[in-house]
């Protein structure tokens, strides 16, 4: 399989993918991987995985309450950790940064804390009259943690639809944002359709209504720079995993004035200041909510990730997986009977394109494309299953793009599809 050297975007691609270890495998009959898949989960490079396995292997120890060296050690490149996820997403502050095990934790611990009895800011009182605003592109773990506030407070969930064009439908937007709106939660950008939502807009009606803003983004810190203090929203919720970091690690970043005012979302060891039999006090932000022993290693392996795609640059990042999806948009455009769910073109949208192909179940596309080519995608609904009820669909397939990938490798997904189309003729 041909590799480009060097990109129009400044990627040295042939010299990233050799960082990955996993992209040099065959697969049973000796076909190449091509991983399409990173919208999913995203490929580890060598750096990630030594660093982890060194930290393990000569550093590991408990953090925040062993006095002996190898407790101080792991503390230190835990706490290091925090300071370089702080930088990569432009926090203003280190201690604005919480680790949790996911950005599905991250977004559970942001709506635990309204209308939780353990909080008094008036900001996250929650009971029926109130109402809490999501959208139809949302990723379950960005819909169902809401659902169960709206149950738990008898407050409303309400919702932006989704134009046939995959873009958040912004008519109704003075009223859906109202006084009576206390949290919009949105993804930043579509882990389905690849939208990139317009932040700035959302942003301004929220701030006319006197709401706070949340924003999943875990589609979008991996593949473009991020700058969370300019963003302007009040919480962000990002996953390790997708940014060539380990699973197991995710993260909260809320203002600091904010996490301050929240209840803690767990009880346990290191989040408190100190405890009696009936009462606590509990620790300051970040560590009031992080309970327990956290994710060590995977934090310290958030760590170098980060570090490797600094390395790297964000801004070739983009630029190469906009040149990847222009390529790839064009190419899936030629294919007889296939649509593609979601924008089209390039304007504000990512790395990650789904599609169907008519008559053809995606779960049997998915499969003749990793049994006959070796190429991996994602078939289903994506874990945003009201998404494609709203497009009347079931399923799709999806392919999504990262540094490593190739114009090589659309490829052979284009060559793949076109055997499925014959499969099934």
């Amino acid at each position: 399989m041909g590799v480009t050297t060097v990109t129009s975007a400044g990627l040295d691609v042939e010299r990233i993918r050799k960082d990955f270890p996993i992209l040099s495998r065959e697969l049973p009959g000796d076909r190449p991987l091509i991983y399409l898949d990173s919208g999913n989960s995203a490929q580890k490079p060598l750096q990630v995985i030594e660093t982890m396995r060194e930290h393990m292997s000569a550093h590991y120890g408990n953090v925040g309450r062993a006095m002996h060296v190898l407790g101080a050690e792991s503390t230190e490149a835990y706490e290091a950790a925090r300071d370089k996820i702080a930088a990569f997403v432009g926090a203003p502050s280190r201690d604005e940064i919480v680790f949790t095990k996911n950005a599905s934790e991250a977004l559970n611990l942001v709506a635990y804390a309204f209308g939780n009895p353990a909080g008094d800011d008036p900001r996250f009182r929650m009971g029926p009259g109130d109402e809490i605003v999501i959208s139809e592109m949302e990723h379950h773990s960005n819909i169902v943690p809401w659902q169960l506030l709206a149950r738990r407070t008898g407050a409303t969930l309400r919702w932006f639809p989704v134009t046939d064009e995959g873009r958040l439908d912004l008519s109704g937007i003075d009223d859906l944002i109202n006084e009576r709106t206390k949290i919009v939660s949105i993804a930043h950008q579509s882990n389905v359709l690849g939208t990139v939502n317009p932040v700035d807009t959302v942003l301004a009606r929220v701030r006319e209504a006197g709401a706070l803003l949340l924003l999943d983004a875990s589609q979008s810190v991996p593949h473009r720079p991020a700058d969370f203090a300019a963003l302007g929203a009040d919480f962000v919720a990002f996953t390790g995993h997708k940014m060539v970091g380990p699973s197991g690690i995710g993260v909260l970043w809320g203002r600091g004035e904010l996490l301050a005012a929240m209840p803690p979302f767990l009880g346990g060891g290191e989040m408190i200041e100190a405890v009696w039999m009936d009462h606590s006090t509990y620790a300051p932000a970040p560590h009031k909510f992080e309970a327990g022993t956290p994710p060590i290693v995977e934090a310290i392996g958030l760590g170098a990730a980060a570090d490797y795609l600094t390395s790297v640059g964000m801004e070739a990042v983009a630029a190469h997986e906009r040149e990847l999806t222009a390529y790839a948009l064009e190419a899936l455009g030629e294919i007889p009977s296939l649509r593609v769910i979601g924008p089209t073109d390039l304007e504000a949208r990512g790395g990650t394109v789904s599609f169907t192909l008519a008559g053809i179940h995606p779960h049997d596309v998915g499969q003749i494309l990793d049994d006959a080519f070796g190429v991996a995608v994602r078939v289903g609904h994506h874990c945003a299953r009201p998404l494609h009820l709203r497009f009347g669909i079931p399923a799709t397939t999806r392919a999504s793009f990262y540094l490593y990938n190739t114009t090589s490798e659309i490829d052979a997904l284009v060559r793949g599809l076109h055997h499925v189309q014959k499969v099934f003729a």
